[in-house]
């Protein structure tokens, strides 16, 4: 029994020992099918580009390698032959070095612009896809992700484009001398690519360790961003309340910049110590080469000083490859967070959408004025979101609703009941989920929303103020505004010149007036307010009731407010009222219970 046990001990434990080695086995060819694809997906998007350019800029950092490398054999040779420093062969040096310099100026311009031409497309192409893909989706991935993506991530992939063309002439040399290497004696040269590929073989194997650790700082680098935004937000609050500070300073801020720190120099020192690894085979070649190869056979003087001056040679541009390596991992990373955030750089667009030049835009933008509409209805709407005050999801609806031209309507009821969302609905900002918003009896589905959403002019409870009035180019717009200016009180602290106000630094009330300014300037057919009068004084709120929603009212526009001031109900043509996510009442004001 002893002996039997014994005998299933150690089988189990060769059982495990190979389970060990298998996983090993498989997380290792897991990690070079990763490095692979995101290389491919790396050179893919840096070669996305004119193929003519790419080709001649290729081929011209290939022969200044090769031409570097030509220049050593002749410098090798001149100094193994003291008789020949004729003047072809000066000439010869002469030539040689200039077509270096040349190719190699040619090289770095063509790939410089043509990197900076990529990266600016990539600027606008994530620009665009963020303007194009839903707001709920921007909400989920959150502002902070968009902002590391826009700068953190381009930023890196730009770095790559910089060190491109150096990368390409330093491969070009190494290769240029191991082609000399191989002219001088085969065999040796043979010796020095097999400790070359061991040197790449370690550096493979530190590889995929380094970009786990740059992929983890890369996490880390949204939770940073996290930080920086409530920080730049929340100073005055972290000002007001020492105790709070601290703790943000301490257990948030500081947590977060250690973990970045702490993951980015892993995956950079492991890179390092790669490279340390490989340039020390390097050496180790060209020890062998002095004190080994003498002991084994008889090697020619001239061979031997041509191949210690070629490897030492060579050993600056395998160490500036080896430097740029790290970038381009750092690259390949940030490639991928992009695409992990479903901002395709392969894929920009969305499908079926068709972004247009600037030009064809202006052309076929959709005109408000040029719309009419007697009848919007909202059939059987429902759409669910995170309530902030419940584990689980809120839902809204269904909701039957319509709404017409020349009509106020107030929408009223307790906060987090859903008031926001049914406005970012009927704003074509938020998808239903089911039912159906119809315009005249028609359907407004994806492909209709986005001129659906032109109906509409805005003013949100966290708006943003353009310091331009961008779109709006009639001929009246300055008097207009000025007029407008002058009705809200403003005239004495903002002036519009060519279309630009003079100043944003105002207090909220007043930049919201602004904001009330620019959609009245819009002209749209239906407006929408939410909670507009919250942050203003007693005067503005009776000016913004008594006469801005009936002068709204007058011109024929539909208009919805969202609003808690229920001394101004009776102004309103119809209120309806949410609770929790349900329509309770639609009535005449006069009747509104609250």
């Amino acid at each position: 029994m002893i002996v039997l046990s014994t005998l299933i001990a150690k089988r189990c434990k060769t059982n495990d020992t190979i389970n060990y080695y298998k996983n090993v086995a498989s997380q290792t060819s897991s990690t070079i099918q990763d490095l692979v694809i995101l290389n491919m997906n790396l050179i893919t998007f840096l070669l996305r580009a004119s193929w003519g350019k790419v080709v001649l800029a290729m081929f011209a950092g290939v022969a200044s390698g090769l031409g570097a490398a030509g220049m050593l054999a002749l410098i090798t040779r001149t100094l193994h032959e003291p008789n020949a420093t004729g003047e072809m062969l000066l000439w010869g040096f002469v030539a040689v070095t200039l077509f270096v310099l040349i190719m190699r100026a040619i090289s770095e311009v063509i790939l410089i612009g043509l990197g900076q031409a990529m990266v600016a497309t990539l600027r606008m192409q994530l620009s665009r896809q963020i303007l194009a893909s839903p707001v709920r989706d921007l909400e989920v991935l959150g502002m902070h992700r968009l902002m590391a993506t826009l700068t953190a991530d381009v930023s890196t992939i730009a770095t790559a484009f910089v060190t491109l063309p150096m990368l390409c002439i330093q491969i070009a040399t190494v290769i240029g001398c191991l082609l000399y290497l191989g002219w001088l004696s085969w065999f040796l040269a043979l010796g020095v690519v097999s400790f070359m590929s061991v040197g790449v073989i370690i550096f493979k194997m530190y590889e995929g360790r380094a970009v786990r650790s740059l992929k983890s700082a890369r996490e880390a680098n949204d939770d940073l961003h996290h930080h920086f935004r409530a920080m730049t937000e929340g100073a005055k609050e972290l000002k007001l309340h020492s105790r709070r500070r601290t703790v943000f300073i301490s257990q948030g801020l500081q947590a977060a910049i250690t973990d970045y720190e702490k993951k980015f120099v892993a995956g950079m020192s492991t890179y390092t110590i790669a490279g340390s690894w490989s340039s020390l085979l390097l050496y180790a070649a060209i020890g062998l080469l002095l004190f080994g190869l003498p002991l084994l056979q008889d090697v020619p003087p001239e061979t031997m000083t041509g191949y210690i001056l070629v490897l030492l040679y060579m050993m600056s541009p395998f160490e500036l490859i080896v430097d740029a390596l790290p970038g381009f991992g750092r690259a390949g990373v940030s490639l991928k967070k992009v695409e992990a955030l479903g901002l395709s750089l392969s894929n920009p667009i969305q499908e079926g959408e068709e972004v247009l030049p600037p030009s064809e835009i202006l052309e076929t933008a959709y005109s408000p004025e040029g719309k009419s509409w007697s009848r919007l209805e909202f059939v059987g709407v429902t759409h669910q979101y995170h309530h902030e005050r419940e584990d689980h999801n809120f839902s809204l609806g269904p909701v039957n609703l319509s709404f017409h031209p020349g009509e106020v309507v107030f929408l009223i009821g307790g906060n987090g009941c859903g008031k926001t969302t049914l406005a970012m609905l009927l704003l074509g900002l938020y998808t239903p989920e089911e039912g159906e918003i119809r315009l005249d009896g028609e359907c407004i589905t994806e492909q209709h929303r986005e001129d659906y959403r032109q109906l509409f002019s805005a003013v949100f409870s966290d708006f943003y103020l353009f310091e331009t009035f961008l779109g709006l180019d009639t001929p009246e717009l300055e008097m207009k505004a000025n007029e407008y200016l002058h009705q809200l009180e403003l005239d004495h602290k903002v002036k519009v010149e060519n279309g630009r106000l003079s100043t944003l630094e105002l207090s909220r009330g007043q930049r919201k007036r602004l904001a009330l300014l620019t959609a009245l300037l819009e002209d749209r057919s239906f407006y929408v307010f939410d909670e507009w009068a919250a942050d203003q004084d007693p005067v503005f709120k009776n000016l913004f009731y008594k006469k801005f929603l009936p002068m709204l009212r007058t011109a024929g526009k539909a208009v919805l407010v969202i609003t808690h001031d229920d001394q101004y109900f009776t102004d309103a043509d119809r209120c309806i009222k949410l609770n929790f996510g349900k329509i309770t009442q639609i009535s005449e004001p006069a009747i509104v219970q609250i």
